[in-house]
């Protein structure tokens, strides 16, 4: 059984039960739409955020169709979300698959985009679910506002390390605090619960963040897509602003002058890597990582000792472990 696998163990018949809701949801009447969910389906990923909502529900009751409706309405929004950066970061491979924008064309990716989109806020309308809609939709804004705040701090490469977790707590810590706000709501857990819950999901979603910015730095061909993105798309991210932040300002001004100006020559960004390395600037991000996650376990460190909450642990081990 892998890792992965074993965490999963306490939901698993429940990830199935997931499975069909998630699949019920996407359902529609245009055949075009129903061909591209389908390939959706076809190349899930590991489905960490809707474990991160039922080992959540279960650590305060029981797994119940309102926890199946947070998950779904998550999941719904991750993908959408996936499609569009897609679109703007014009990218076409995914996880070694083809983009719905390769495949499809920019028009059509925006437009299912917006689909799954509608499709979730309609899925909490239809049961009532309207706190778990509250919570989502507080993520959606703040996913959008951290991506704008990103484009427009890359237009000038100025990205303090402030302005870094900034972004980086609004575009992903955001989603995945809203998969154990959601999950502690959706299972009858308190007010102060949810917001400890949402609290953890936050902490190690800036874990997780930093963990995908030190895969840029992986010349190993093993994590399954393009490195060195990020240097190419003019992303500033903690590795590269510790090292900045530190070096003399004659190197600073010639790194920088290759990330905007030769961020697409090869040899060039393997000399952006290497001052990277060079200056420290992974093992400050590892560093920074590990202080997250023990913030992170604090948050739920007083609830009581359960398989799920044992999971729950052990899947915040595996986003900051993970290989890929």
């Amino acid at each position: 059984m892998s890792e992965l696998n074993q965490i999963r163990e306490p939901i698993r018949l429940e990830l199935k039960e997931f499975e069909k809701h998630f699949r019920q949801s996407l359902k529609s009447n245009v055949p075009l739409l129903n061909i591209i969910t389908n390939y959706i389906l076809r190349k899930k990923g590991k489905q960490m955020r809707p474990a991160f909502v039922l080992l959540s529900a279960r650590m305060f009751g029981e797994i119940g169709s309102s926890s199946y409706t947070a998950a779904s309405l998550i999941e719904l929004l991750h993908t959408a979300s996936l499609i569009h950066d897609d679109v703007v970061d014009e990218s076409y491979e995914r996880r070694g698959f083809f983009s719905i924008n390769a495949l499809w064309k920019t028009k059509v990716a925006v437009l299912v985009g917006d689909y799954l989109l509608a499709k979730g806020l309609l899925l909490s309308v239809e049961h009532k679910e309207y706190e778990l809609l509250e919570i989502v939709s507080e993520a959606v804004k703040e996913m959008s506002e951290g991506e704008l705040l990103q484009i427009q701090k890359s237009r000038k490469l100025n990205i303090s390390m402030d302005n870094y977790f900034e972004i980086i707590r609004k575009k992903t810590a955001a989603l995945i605090a809203a998969c154990t706000a959601c999950g502690a709501k959706s299972a009858g857990a308190t007010a102060e619960q949810i917001m400890l819950m949402k609290e953890f999901g936050e902490l190690t979603g800036i874990a997780f963040q930093i963990k995908d910015d030190l895969f840029d730095y992986d010349r190993s061909g093993k994590i399954g897509k393009p490195t060195a993105n990020d240097i190419k798309e003019k992303k500033m991210t903690l590795p590269l602003i510790y090292a900045l932040e530190i070096c003399p300002s004659s190197e600073r001004g010639k790194i920088i002058s290759i990330i905007k100006h030769h961020n697409r020559n090869a040899d060039k960004v393997d000399e952006v890597i290497s001052f990277v390395k060079n200056y420290g600037g992974l093992d400050f991000a590892e560093k920074k990582m590990q202080e997250y996650k023990l913030l992170a376990l604090e948050k739920i460190s007083s609830f009581p000792e359960t398989d799920s909450k044992r999971s729950l642990i052990s899947l915040l081990e595996f986003t900051i472990s993970r290989k890929e």
